[in-house]
């Protein structure tokens, strides 16, 4: 007869687990795209009444991206979204709840695909603009912290692979590109050098037709998945 295996359980204080998303998507023209980052007003305490990224607890034997996911449809109403874990974050004091852990994730959606449906303990969902001129309003926890360092995450990966292409339709110009990674990044980049590297390095590849525009027509291109891979050289950002 096999032998059952025992079962240890230390006694050992155990911290809280939650997960976090940082959630961004530009708006606005072409010449004039801002970025902005999805936050939920809370409807329990703590902090009740305040702005936070959409997040909560791990369930027991629940995996962490399945975490993310379910606590950004569930506070936002948006289903699924492609995530990056950005680190994890254990402070004491972050929380008034106890000493609790919390996984940043980060991510790009296109907010205008998407009917926010905030539910749970989340009274409202919203877009807000990620800028100087606009300050966000205060956040609960230590989340503004949390959020600029999803943020500082992103920007770097741009120099890595396209994790913006989620935010472009099927076929784009190299201008709708351009201004794309500007308002992600927050400053403008040299022409030039930027659509000479992506088309080099296979990130793009020509599509059929071409965009009708106040000059002559720009040739609409399509991003190419199986060359998002690891590079050695950076992206020209």
């Amino acid at each position: 007869m096999a032998k059952t295996q025992k079962q240890y359980c230390y006694e050992w204080p155990r911290p809280g687990v939650t997960v976090d998303i940082a959630l961004f998507t530009v708006s606005g023209a072409l010449n004039a795209l801002h970025l902005q980052v999805l936050l939920i007003e809370r409807d329990e305490k703590p902090w009740q009444g305040m702005w936070a990224l959409p997040g909560g607890f791990v369930r027991e034997n629940e995996d962490l991206p399945a975490a993310a996911l379910r606590e950004l449809h569930e506070e936002t109403g948006i289903p699924t979204a492609t995530l990056e874990q950005v680190e994890a974050v254990g402070t004491p004091g972050r929380d008034t709840r106890g000493h609790v852990i919390t996984i940043v994730y980060a991510g790009f959606a296109a907010g205008d695909r998407h009917e926010l449906k905030p539910r749970g303990d989340a009274r409202q969902a919203r877009w807000f603009d990620v800028s100087a001129a606009k300050p966000l309003p205060e956040l609960a926890f230590d989340h503004g912290k949390l959020l600029h360092r999803a943020l500082n995450h992103l920007r770097r990966r741009l120099a890595e692979a396209p994790v913006c292409f989620e935010l472009l339709p099927e076929t784009f110009t190299l201008s709708e590109l351009q201004a794309l990674t500007e308002a992600i990044l927050g400053y403008a980049l040299d022409r030039r050098n930027l659509r000479r590297r992506v088309v080099e390095i296979g990130l793009v590849a020509p599509a059929d037709g071409q965009r009708e525009g106040a000059h002559r027509p720009a040739q609409l291109f399509r991003f190419v998945p199986e060359s998002f891979q690891p590079r050695e050289r950076p992206l020209p950002l």
